[in-house]
């Protein structure tokens, strides 16, 4: 008899063990699972899909003192892709400088007008004109605050007729404001000014 209940306490004892070994086995598990899925999660919501011209991009997000260069030349960019490019139509051009004229102060603002006052933009519907613009290069001083830019670009001006190609380079500051549907980079462009415009050839059509 007492083999016997020894043999008992002896299967017990291994019972007993075993499931010490499966519950922290099990423990160690999902302690595992739950760290590998934060990590997975963590990674996944560092990702962002930005939709553009019908297709899911993939973007990563970061901190902006990382991007603040990147964002700063793309807002130059926008601002002068959205003042210089013109077509024949009234709607096209204010619906172009309004968008632009968000991205700078008045600086801006002097510039059209006075191009409005020279006839600037009434001469291009009258002569069924486009204007477009190939923003070549843009140095930027991260250095000291306001930020100074240089932007150098060429212009088309393509009429009925001929087609001139122009230089462009301008300058101005650009100083950190609020993010809006109408800035998204959320910066201002100050003292704004054109250094060089002039005509570098001209072809017939």
């Amino acid at each position: 008899m007492f083999p016997k209940s020894t043999g008992i306490e002896r299967s017990f004892q291994y019972i007993r063990l075993i499931t010490v070994i499966m519950a922290v086995s099990c423990l160690l598990f999902n302690g595992f699972v739950i760290i590998v899925s934060g990590r997975a999660v963590a990674r996944a919501q560092e990702k962002i899909y930005v939709l553009a011209a019908g297709k899911a991009l993939e973007a990563v997000a970061a901190d902006r003192k990382e991007n603040i260069p990147a964002e700063a030349r793309d807002h130059v960019r926008s601002f002068h892709q959205y003042f210089f490019s013109l077509d024949p139509d009234e709607k096209v051009i204010r619906s172009n400088l309004a968008r632009a004229l968000y991205l700078a102060d008045a600086s801006a603002l002097r510039v059209s007008d006075n191009l409005k006052e020279n006839g600037y933009y009434s001469g291009i519907v009258a002569g069924n004109i486009s204007q477009e613009i190939a923003v070549d290069s843009i140095s930027l001083n991260m250095d000291s605050y306001p930020f100074y830019f240089r932007c150098y670009a060429t212009e088309r001006i393509i009429r009925p007729t001929t087609i001139v190609t122009r230089n462009l380079v301008t300058e101005g500051w650009l100083r950190n404001t609020a993010r809006s549907d109408n800035n998204p980079h959320g910066f201002l462009i100050e003292r704004w000014s054109i250094l060089d415009n002039r005509d570098l050839k001209s072809e017939s059509r």
